[in-house]
């Protein structure tokens, strides 16, 4: 079955750094593109970046745009995002997605995500 476990979060203060990581297991990894979402506290899920299932297209939202970089190693099954100049305004909880279909187009939204991890949070302390 599909798995996703996310990894890495934890406190960081502003200014600060921090790399998640989203091991996959059960499907073919290379296949799909992969997104991250993030819930603040009071918060919708709201979308952070996409990259495609090859590594060689990524977007993101304007309010990381700059700041926060996702890659993949296809290799290890695992998806990461890479967060710097982190805000307290990232505080959340960071949740990667599996993006619909193979080799598909990119999509944005969470529903079109058809598997989710469980999440883990971060929290940027001022």
């Amino acid at each position: 079955q599909v798995q996703l476990v996310e990894s890495g979060g934890g406190l960081v203060q502003a200014g600060g750094s921090l790399r998640l990581s989203c091991a996959a297991s059960g499907y073919s990894f290379n296949t799909y593109n992969m997104a991250w979402f993030r819930q603040a506290p009071g918060k919708e899920r709201e979308f952070v970046g996409v990259i495609s299932y090859s590594g060689t297209y990524t977007d993101y939202t304007d309010a990381v745009n700059g700041r926060f970089t996702i890659s993949r190693d296809n290799a290890k099954n695992t998806v990461y995002l890479q967060m710097s100049s982190l805000k307290p305004d990232d505080t959340a909880v960071y949740y990667c997605a599996r993006s619909r279909g193979m080799y598909n187009r990119v999509y944005r939204t969470d529903y079109d995500m058809d598997y989710w991890g469980k999440g883990t949070l971060v929290t940027v302390s001022s």
